[in-house]
């Protein structure tokens, strides 16, 4: 009982330190020398005692070979709980290292002679020693560890948890859960042949065929919760085993990225609920990580928009690319403030920059470039909730038109090596002004011959805010559908793109097959726990100003070209000349600062021929078609 409490106020790694574990191995270096000779003696006990001068030697030699073997290899460095075949081998070379020396010491400097066999045997009996103790010292260790921990744990509630697969990850994740003061893991699951049993890693593998062996092994471990170690897996078991989970209130848990493994060791609070975005994302994107890494590697890259969604994820994965300076760029104070404080906390070794500035104004868009030069540029700033900018077309224009042109030019002036601007699938035959501004924003930019992106807007944060408070969740229209990525799966593809533009693309990503909004909705209620209709109501409130029943993306043969990559495609599309669309430009804005609002609206359409309004009080400035 009294080991259990000391247990839990303190830890054996602050005070098992190195230097204690080296004092131990060399102590028992000299035991297992020691008891060498002790052996050697009952073995040929025609020698006699040893001499007093033979075992001065003996040890001497022995004790200053070890600490410096062991100083070499750092056999004292590895955690005694996580020890492996590598540190056996380290330890293995040590000791090999020590027998060389004595070996040296008692043919040239010989204080007694013996037979070549006496010799002999006295080196591979302690080789043969000095290991055997090492390693049991070691296993002692753990025993004793493992027993007051798990006596300790006994103590505290944790909660117990099943790690779904048997593949790399999932086993790594388990060992790596040892030291979690809240999961307890019971074993593996996986769907199969229930005849099978085996242990991985000291946990049993529990194979299930059906919901009630699945229900049988829960109720007889008691099991809390089901982790995934990858998101493929949860989508695939979305219609069976999360459904098997949510009827029984077994929590449903996504493990954490690599990112958030630290040192061997698990940040438990990544250890979180399975999201609808874990669920909504295509098959596992396969990106050229060396081809990204390599491009991207001493370069300064500066993202606009820096602190949003789309921005601030670009700049976590830039982050990790060996990057000499990233500059962030964005005027929104506090998220900048917040993005911050997570690079510096994440990446310490990572040099990065927060600019505060406006697309709008030229000349603080200037001192940026001027004083960083950075020789790639992300351009993620814009305006993108389609109601607020269709009661705002003027701001619209103006930082998605006429800011995205500001950042163009610069890019142009300081000779940046490429720009990748971040669109979105609703510049696709707009139906709103938003919409409209992304594409001329494209028009703009790609006349220029640079480099375009295309990303999203998402509903799922407002669907989240809904069912917390314990609904209804509005839906615009039963028959509304929207396409889905996650926001780091975009950015992969984004980098991904930008490493193969030769200049003048615009890269289309595919999308995969359209969500409906409603099922959306119903998934998202199930997760939480609840009933859709019963706990929590689904209510259609009607499209908003701007808004169609499906979004359109420029994903299929006709007007796309493939790339090496089986996800990005570059899209066919009108070209324009740079000077119709500079003159477009510049007139939008003039518009646009004097807030004529139908003229403004009126060239966007004649610019943007496509451009078609929906439920919109600008349908009136669309010309009739016959």
């Amino acid at each position: 009982m009294a080991l259990k409490k000391i247990f839990e106020k303190i830890r054996f790694e602050r005070y098992l330190s190195v230097y204690i574990i080296l004092m131990i191995d060399i102590a028992m270096s000299v035991f297992a020398s020691m008891l060498t000779l002790i052996t050697e003696n009952l073995l040929f006990i025609n020698h006699g005692v040893f001499s007093g001068a033979f075992v001065a030697q003996w040890l001497l030699t022995g004790t200053v070979a070890i600490c410096a073997f062991f100083y070499i290899f750092k056999t004292y460095y590895a955690v005694i709980r996580h020890t492996g075949l590598r540190e056996i081998w380290r330890l293995a070379a040590a000791v090999t290292g020590k027998g060389v020396v004595m070996t040296l010491v008692m043919a040239l400097c010989p204080v007694v002679h013996y037979s070549f066999t006496h010799y002999a045997a006295l080196l591979i009996l302690d080789w043969l020693y000095t290991m055997v103790v090492l390693v049991l010292v070691r296993v002692a260790m753990l025993l004793v560890y493992d027993y007051i921990r798990s006596k300790s744990r006994d103590a505290r509630s944790l909660e117990t948890i099943l790690i779904y697969g048997t593949d790399d990850k999932a086993i790594s994740f388990v060992q790596t859960m040892q030291e979690s003061a809240k999961y307890n893991v019971a074993g593996f699951l996986v769907f199969g042949d229930t005849t099978q049993h085996h242990v991985i890693v000291g946990k049993h593998v529990y194979c299930v065929e059906s919901e009630r062996e699945f229900a049988a092994v829960v109720n007889a471990r008691q099991v809390d919760a089901i982790i995934f170690a990858h998101r493929n897996d949860a989508r695939l078991e979305e219609n069976r085993l999360i459904r098997y989970c949510i009827s029984r209130h077994i929590k449903v848990l996504y493990s954490p990225s690599v990112e958030e493994v630290v040192n061997g060791k698990v940040n438990v609070d990544a250890v979180r609920s399975i999201k609808i975005e874990d669920l909504l994302g295509r098959p596992e994107i396969k990106i050229s990580l060396e081809q990204i890494r390599s491009y991207f590697q001493g370069k300064t890259v500066m993202v606009t928009g820096g602190a949003g969604s789309i921005g601030s994820e670009l700049c976590r994965q830039l982050a990790s690319f060996g990057v000499r300076n990233l500059v962030l760029y964005d005027n929104a104070e506090t998220p900048m403030h917040n993005i911050r404080l997570e690079l510096e906390e994440r990446y310490p070794g990572l040099k990065f920059t927060p600019v505060i500035g406006d697309i709008r104004l030229k000349a603080r868009l200037d001192f940026a470039f001027r004083t960083h030069h950075p020789q790639v540029v992300f351009h993620a700033a814009a305006y993108k909730h389609v109601p607020l900018m269709e009661e705002n077309p003027c701001e619209a224009v103006l930082v998605n038109v006429a800011g995205t042109r500001n950042v163009a030019d610069k890019c142009l002036e300081y000779d940046v090596e490429k720009m990748v601007m971040v669109s979105t699938d609703k510049a696709v035959n707009p139906t709103n002004i938003m919409g409209c501004t992304k594409r001329l924003a494209e028009i703009y930019v790609q006349s220029l011959g640079l480099a375009i992106e295309q990303g999203r807007k998402d509903v799922i944060p407002r669907f989240r805010e809904q069912i917390a408070k314990g609904g209804p969740v509005t839906v615009t229209h039963p028959d509304i559908t929207r396409f889905f990525m996650t926001i780091p799966e975009a950015c992969s593809l984004v980098m991904e793109a930008a490493t193969m533009s030769t200049g003048n693309q615009i890269f289309v990503f595919d999308m995969g097959a359209s969500v409906k909004i409603a099922h959306l909705a119903e998934r998202m209620i199930e997760l939480a726990g609840f009933m859709p209709g019963k706990d929590i109501k689904i209510e259609y409130t009607g499209l908003r100003p701007g808004e169609k029943l499906y979004e359109e993306v420029l994903s299929n043969s006709e007007n796309t070209i493939p790339t090496h990559h089986n996800r990005i495609r570059v899209a066919k599309v009108r070209q324009y000349a740079y000077a119709d669309a500079l003159a477009a430009v510049d007139k939008l804005e003039n518009l646009s600062r004097e807030v004529k609002i139908p003229e403004m609206v009126v060239l966007m359409k004649q610019t943007v021929p496509e451009f078609k309004s929906k439920n919109s009080v600008f349908e009136k400035y669309d010309k009739p078609t016959n």
